[in-house]
């Protein structure tokens, strides 16, 4: 059960990431599932790096760490296809 919590968690994360940061993402539905979880694990490197603190589990804190990892993931992307 704890994988598809994490693919769901993933889901919203992604999809409020494609809606502050909106543009043409690839990938449909899957791509969002991805952007959301891979948000949340770069998030939660960097934060750990930088304050201390990653994602810990299914909690408000966590969420904010993985949509803003996910907007990094959006932003970083299409810096990288305009080259």
């Amino acid at each position: 059960m704890e994988v598809v919590g994490w693919i769901i968690f993933g889901l919203i994360a992604g999809l409020i990431a494609n809606m502050i940061e909106p543009g043409k993402t690839r990938g449909g539905l899957m791509g969002t599932i991805v952007l959301g979880v891979l948000g949340a694990v770069i998030g939660g490197f960097l934060a750990n790096i930088i304050f201390g603190i990653g994602v810990s589990g299914f909690n408000i804190l966590s969420f904010v760490i993985a949509v803003i990892g996910a907007i990094f993931l959006l932003y970083l992307g299409r810096i990288l296809e305009r080259t």
